[in-house]
């Protein structure tokens, strides 16, 4: 059999603009940070554009990032991603299970005498990413079906257990261990709206894009001229977003590098373990590359739209927890780009493919081929 590419050549799949994903992402950082420090009415700006508690601005930037990759899933494959029974109970274990506790356990490790930073993290922690994740996913070249139905699942879950599991671990729990406790009172109407703009109306749109555009000009059209027409928006609304959100606390992160620095800490083991462990039960569980990546990825981000719409609204655009909730993209972002590489990397040395190569090899079958081709090999 002959030898899979390396993670550079299947790095060189990506286009252009993925490739330099992680220079476009640092300057885009780098102008909200500044334009947060020094057009200080640039947030004021922004909270009168404010409908039903979400920014208008923020809002449109996200629709922007999200439609071009759920327009890419091809829908008529998500049956076979809900029969992956394992595949299923891992995402909803790392993602409802370990992660918010794991990251209380950081919190209270990291931040013992900063209880609104240690709240803000929590809060991270408890907002399972339902957006950014799908791009994550598409450029390590993951299963894009699983990728919608599993952060379709995150979505409907956020609505109901967001507000419960932060009254556990912000209330509850410390109470249980003798810790220092913290109320928090969230709005589950708030965040299903937060998640019907974020995730329902480009999911619905994507949808109704590929049965439209399959049905009037065929799916080779849509895929080989729709779809690289649209790719880069993708792109796009996640640097428009990405500069307004650090716009709206540029001067609190660059008047506080030390504060940064303790929040980042724990942020950073947060991302590896969970990155780590939902690629490590995807290879245990023979998933198969594309799907381990995937349920890596769904775990290991989060969903810090929300996490800081819920800081900010309960307690104030100036608070620690708001601070904390802003830091949270700021180490996100350039971590799972760089996990991204170290998929790629993955795929070659532990599951023997060339992923960008075999985009659709997915399901615990194809799990099974590649592990015997490895040993193969």
């Amino acid at each position: 059999m002959s030898k899979a590419p390396t993670t550079q050549a299947a790095a060189r799949r990506l286009s252009t603009l993925d490739r330099w994903l992680p220079a476009w992402i640092g300057l885009a950082m780098i102008a909200g940070l500044l334009l947060g420090r020094f057009v200080p009415a640039l947030s004021d700006v922004l909270a009168s554009m404010e409908v039903g508690g979400i920014s208008v601005p923020i809002a449109l930037g996200l629709l922007v990032m999200m439609y071009p990759v759920l327009a890419k899933v091809r829908y008529d494959k998500v049956a076979t991603v809900t029969g992956d029974k394992k595949l299923l109970a891992s995402s909803l274990m790392l993602n409802w299970i370990v992660g918010p506790a794991l990251m209380f356990a950081l919190a209270w490790t990291f931040l013992p005498d900063l209880p609104e930073y240690r709240t803000g993290l929590i809060i991270v922690g408890l907002a399972r990413c339902i957006a950014m994740v799908v791009i994550w996913n598409d450029l390590a070249c993951g299963d894009r079906e699983a990728a919608a139905v599993l952060v379709a699942i995150n979505s409907v879950f956020q609505v109901v257990a967001f507000s419960l599991l932060g009254y556990f671990y912000l209330t509850v729990l410390p109470g249980w261990l003798g810790l220092d406790t913290q109320g928090l009172d969230i709005s589950i109407g708030q965040i299903a709206l937060n998640v019907l703009v974020f995730l329902g109306i480009p999911l619905v749109a994507g949808f109704a894009s590929r049965r439209l555009g399959e049905r009037a000009k065929g799916r080779d059209w849509y895929e080989e001229k729709f779809v690289p027409r649209i790719g880069p928006w993708a792109l796009y609304g996640l640097l428009f977003t990405i500069a307004l959100l650090f716009a709206l606390q540029g001067e609190q992160v660059t008047s506080h590098p030390l504060d940064v620095a303790r929040i980042a800490l724990p942020l950073l083991v947060y991302f590896a373990v969970m990155w780590g462990l939902g690629m490590v039960l995807g290879r245990a569980l023979r998933l198969g590359y594309a799907r381990s990546a995937t349920l890596a990825f769904t775990a290991a981000g989060n969903n810090f739209e929300l996490a800081i719409a819920v800081a900010i609204g309960t307690f104030g655009a100036a608070s620690g927890q708001a601070l904390a909730g802003v830091v949270g993209p700021l180490i996100e972002v350039p971590v799972l780009v760089g996990l991204v590489y170290v998929s790629l990397w993955a795929a070659r040395r532990w599951f023997g493919v060339d992923p960008c190569a075999t985009p659709d090899t997915t399901g615990a079958a194809d799990g099974a081929k590649q592990e015997l081709d490895e040993v193969r090999s």
